[in-house]
């Protein structure tokens, strides 16, 4: 039995023992699965079986009611007591609240387990359902599904005015006014010329590694993601009718680009760029696709460093003897529309890095590397302290992307590069990968990325990830991390997934968390000499102590020993990694930027020495 419900085929103790053992994979609370089974394709499977399972008071409504399961990408659709939703790797439920007065049937459902009944929306309440204003469940049920759904009532009760009469009925009952003359109106509807288009409404093509995935649809209101491509594994889901998808949201810039670009709003912005992080492409035409060069890694940094230091051959913006210089010229560069567009609040270029070591920005290039220069008043440092920070990260044994400082022109402070860990690393690699963030995972705005809590992030990783236990002992190994360098901006945006799935797969073959990026001690730079943790833990962001991990740990299904062995292994990695660190010559001795880098390092002894 590949599917394992403790108090329905299974008991605890068992269930406990079998996961210990690795027979079975704990996906959330009371939910396993065989170990050696294709998660992903049981958990679509028995998705009716699992939603009845954790919500027995739910019952099946909107497109899940017409299909008995759910959608093509994945989506199941219940009413019940309350709002929520849960993710399950490729499975995501999605409850709506229920009407006082619903009108329930009952249809029964063989997943391959056995026959069992379930309570579904009946075709009153559905073709309701349909017409719900800014309603994802509305959303779900398209034209098609709304024709049958009338033809089928206007069978049952005679023609198109009995079935008004009888959908007027169930909407007076639940103060559904609105959607009850809706659904009069389509059924006495009568043909009508076409209607004038709103010129206004664009209609964007989004492009995973070049291919048409969906389409962004903006008709002067509100946004509508309509997804075309079947074949492909659901990248992209819009939690919020009207509004755009978060995965989309969390790609567009932010900060000093979203400045630069001055554009008023969300259009403006989508149709002023092309390309993205995450192998995303977003354009007006399809033939536009055939013109924007592919991401793809063919020159590894690693042949063009030495000692942290980039040996290649800079050929990006300079200044002049104005300050403010080398930002415009960055700004012309990100004017073209070409110039792949970058979220987060720092200053960032996209760079390509040519075989012969020329290092370049990647206008009508591939984006290969990031490169990320000083700033000033106070943080001409900041490349310096986050070489630090990651160098210490790999030391401490997390996967780390190459990086290396660069000696920049004009006199600047050395800048930061990075290479890309989402995208291709030959012409043959035919992988479809994707990063995504943890404010687009738990669907909320860029804004909010240091609402959550590690607790939060745990809890969504765990049904998610294809290891969901190496991944929470990660998350909780990452901030302890982010806590001993003094990381102040561990926020939801600066954790993220990275999905991968293999040619021709319609799921995602691995699902683990990214390796580290954007890791910077910040309690050194002007005003955040008092900076806490980005994202609370065990209801605390400063003076925090290893009973404050252990806390995460118990919350987040980590057995005490295997938390009190990654702690100290994440302790001890460090404190190595710490004595050996040696500055780059890029930063002279007794400079200010490395006066910056020692008070770093002393700082992060002081956190180790004190941590218990």
């Amino acid at each position: 039995m590949p599917l394992h419900l403790v108090g329905e085929t299974i008991d605890k103790t068992r269930s406990h023992y079998q996961a210990e053992t690795g027979k079975l994979v704990q996906l959330m609370r009371g939910v396993y699965f065989d170990a050696d089974d294709d998660i992903e394709a049981v958990v679509l499977r028995h998705a009716v079986r699992i939603a009845r399972y954790l919500y027995p008071r739910a019952y099946l409504s909107a497109a899940s009611a017409v299909l008995l399961g759910p959608t093509r990408d994945g989506r199941l659709f219940l009413s019940g007591r309350r709002k929520q939703r849960t993710r399950l790797r490729s499975l995501e439920i999605i409850q709506n609240e229920a009407p006082n007065s619903p009108s329930i049937a009952q249809a029964v459902i063989d997943d391959g387990m056995g026959e069992f009944r379930v309570d579904v929306s009946s075709m009153r309440q559905r073709f309701l359902e349909a017409f719900r204003l800014r309603s994802e469940h509305a959303a779900s049920i398209d034209d098609s599904m709304r024709e049958t759904i009338a033809q089928r009532l206007m069978e049952e009760y005679g023609d198109a005015k009995g079935a008004a009469d009888a959908v007027w009925a169930l909407a007076r009952e639940n103060q559904w006014y609105r959607e009850g003359e809706l659904a009069e109106r389509y059924f006495l509807r009568r043909p009508a010329a076409a209607p004038a288009r709103n010129e206004a409404a664009i209609d964007l093509i989004v492009a995973w590694h070049g291919r048409p995935i969906g389409s962004l649809i903006h008709d002067g209101f509100e946004w509508r993601w309509r997804p075309t491509d079947e074949n492909g594994p659901p990248l992209i889901r819009q939690t919020t009718p009207g509004k755009l998808p978060p995965f989309i949201l969390s790609l567009l810039p932010e900060g000093w680009l979203e400045s630069v670009l001055q554009e008023r709003d969300e259009r403006a912005v989508l149709r002023s760029g092309k390309r993205y992080m995450s192998n995303i492409t977003i354009v007006e035409n399809q033939s536009e696709l055939a013109m924007l060069p592919a991401d793809i890694l063919l020159t590894p940094l690693a042949g063009f460093s030495k000692g942290g230091v980039f040996t290649g051959r800079y050929e990006g913006p300079g200044r002049s003897d104005i300050e403010q210089n080398f930002e415009r010229n960055l700004a012309q560069i990100y004017a073209r529309a070409e110039t792949p567009r970058l979220s987060g609040v720092q200053i960032k270029a996209p760079m390509y890095l040519a075989g012969d070591g020329t290092l370049t920005p990647s206008v009508t290039k591939p984006f290969t590397h990031i490169l990320k220069p000083a700033g000033t008043s106070g943080f001409e440092a900041l490349p310096v302290i986050e070489w630090q920070s990651l160098t210490l990260g790999a030391v401490a044994g997390f996967v780390a992307p190459s990086m290396a400082l660069v000696a920049m022109p004009d006199g600047m402070p050395p800048a930061l590069l990075v290479e890309r860990f989402d995208i291709r690393t030959s012409q043959e690699d035919r992988r479809l990968l994707a990063m995504e963030d943890f404010a687009s995972v738990l669907g909320v705005p860029t804004e909010a990325k240091y609402d959550g809590t590690i607790e939060r992030v745990a809890r969504a990783l765990r049904p998610l990830s294809t290891m969901p236990d190496e991944d929470v002992l990660l998350v909780l190994k990452r901030t302890v991390f982010a806590w001993l360098i003094a990381d102040g901006d561990m926020h939801l945006k600066n954790l993220a997934l990275l999905k991968i799935a293999e040619p021709g797969s319609r799921q995602f073959t691995s699902v683990r968390m990214a390796p580290l990026y954007d890791a910077v001690t910040t309690r050194i730079f002007p005003g955040l000499e008092s900076d806490r943790m980005a994202l609370k833990l065990n209801g605390k962001d400063d003076r925090l102590r290893r009973a404050d991990f252990r806390a995460v740990a118990a919350t987040t299904g980590i057995k005490a020993a295997d938390a009190d062995a990654a702690i100290d292994d994440v302790v001890s990695r460090l404190d190595a990694g710490l004595e050996a660190l040696a500055l780059p010559d890029i930063a002279p001795a007794g400079s200010p930027i490395a006066e910056s880098a020692e008070r770093m390092r002393n700082l992060v002894r002081e956190r180790l020495d004190a941590f218990s």
